[in-house]
């Protein structure tokens, strides 16, 4: 099982990335879950200056418009669990499962990227979160590999809660720009061609 995060910085190439994925899903007999970010939607929502609590609910609703987006004229399956038994590509709509079991902080700090992380432990899947930009970079260099300690307390092109949740749950990350023709699927046969976050 891989469980991606598709950025809400993709909105533009998203459907096609949903392609490549399900192409990759039928050739390889692998089956992938979806996150989908919470893109333009989580952006109306933090123009509205919602409590955390309200914040947290509604950029997870966010999520799902982006993942009904996400899906919209592919062959992928809409669920809102994580009760995958069968191969193929799958988008996952979060908010209901979030409401059954509510184990995340309910803060800015957590947007898609540790919700994607969370589903991932819960599945023991391997975690690819595609952004717009080509991995972490640190004093200006792009970094291949780093330990999610590094992360702790820096801005960067992941939430400020995903660094504390790979140290806790020793997983992994791998950050990939999915604005580049042909990186997704290198990564998904070993080479990872942008950064690898190790917890």
């Amino acid at each position: 099982m891989i469980v991606i995060k598709l950025g809400g910085s993709l909105i533009h190439r998203a459907k096609e990335l949903v392609k490549e994925i399900i192409d990759y899903s039928e050739a390889s007999g692998e089956a992938i879950l979806v996150v989908p970010g919470g893109s333009v939607f989580a952006d109306t929502v933090r123009k509205v200056n919602a409590s955390d609590e309200a914040s947290h609910w509604m950029a997870i609703l966010a999520m799902e418009q982006y993942g009904y987006f996400i899906a919209d004229g592919s062959e992928a399956e809409i669920v809102d669990n994580i009760g995958i038994e069968d191969v193929g590509t799958y988008i996952l709509l979060p908010y209901v499962l979030l409401k059954k079991k509510d184990e995340l902080p309910h803060t800015w700090d957590v947007t898609s990227d540790t919700i994607a992380a969370w589903v991932a432990h819960k599945l023991g899947a391997r975690l690819i979160k595609l952004t717009d930009v080509d991995g972490i970079f640190l004093n200006g260099e792009l970094k291949k590999e780093l330990r999610a300690e590094e992360l702790l307390g820096i801005e960067t092109c992941v939430d400020g809660e995903l660094p504390r949740y790979l140290i806790k749950n020793k997983m992994n990350c791998e950050i990939l720009n999915g604005n580049c023709p042909g990186r997704l699927v290198n990564a998904f046969k070993g080479n990872v061609p942008g950064t690898l976050i190790k917890g």
